[in-house]
């Protein structure tokens, strides 16, 4: 296994594969959480790797190798700023894997966890070229999210530097990624979400009964979504859920 730290256009990546990959090897663009780096997701890396699929692990603006020093109160300020530039972003990792003659036929997945589930859902919502998804503790719903998060820096004591006429500029701008307000845009693609039940990060029912509406949109593939509820799990991916998205994503690119 081949574990390369590269950049790519102005992005830090690892770029993990074998000696016998060429451009037809499926790729998965692997996105970590909020306050994570790259490299804490070397353990999807290997079991993709060693299921026959490329994997890039980037690192999001201003975390790991982009890091600032910002703390985690003020990167809470500009978190959504860092999933839609997250987004643009696996855009231009496609088009690098383009240039670079890596991929072949568009057998791409985009998975991530946390922020890099939500990351991943707003991506499903753009690009048609994604084959496969995998999101992890990940909120569909971007509206409804940042409003969840308002609510939770309301309860904590933190003063939100945004006025109501601004949190409306900014929902109408999330309301282009969200892909719960279309989910015709999935369009029978496999699916796969892993979520905790005791998550106060990312609500679970919020999630899941998004999941639940989704359903209907799958009649004619309905082996193609799939939703793993741990009961005892938080805001952690269990490794039991690793394995089941690597597993997912692996299947779904062969």
């Amino acid at each position: 296994m081949l574990v390369k730290n590269e950049i790519w256009g102005n992005i830090p990546l690892l770029h993990i594969s074998t000696d016998n990959m060429n451009e037809k090897t499926p790729v998965v663009i692997f996105l970590h959480g909020f306050m994570s780096a790259k490299e804490h997701n070397l353990h999807y890396a290997y079991q993709l790797v060693n299921k026959g699929v490329r994997v890039l692990l980037p690192d999001a603006k201003w975390h790991g190798d982009r890091s600032e020093g910002f703390t985690e109160t003020q990167m809470n300020l500009h978190f959504w700023e860092i999933v839609l530039n997250s987004i643009h972003e696996v855009e231009q990792l496609y088009n690098e894997l383009k240039n670079k003659q890596l991929v072949a036929h568009d057998k791409i997945g985009v998975a991530g966890t946390s922020m890099g589930g939500i990351v991943t859902s707003g991506c499903l919502k753009l690009y048609d070229w994604i084959e496969t998804a995998a999101i992890c503790m990940g909120g569909p719903a971007f509206i409804k999210l940042g409003a969840y998060q308002l609510q939770q820096m309301a309860k904590n004591g933190v003063k939100f530097p945004m006025s109501e006429q601004e949190v409306q500029k900014t929902n109408e701008l999330l309301a282009k990624y969200d892909i719960s307000l279309t989910p015709e845009r999935f369009a029978g693609r496999p699916v796969l979400f892993w979520h905790g039940e005791r998550d106060k990060t990312v609500p679970f029912n919020d999630t899941y009964n998004f999941y639940c509406t989704l359903r209907t949109y799958y009649d004619d593939n309905p082996n193609n979504l799939k939703f793993i509820a741990d009961k005892q799990a938080g805001h952690a991916v269990s490794r039991n859920g690793m394995l089941a998205a690597t597993d997912w994503l692996a299947q779904h690119l062969a």
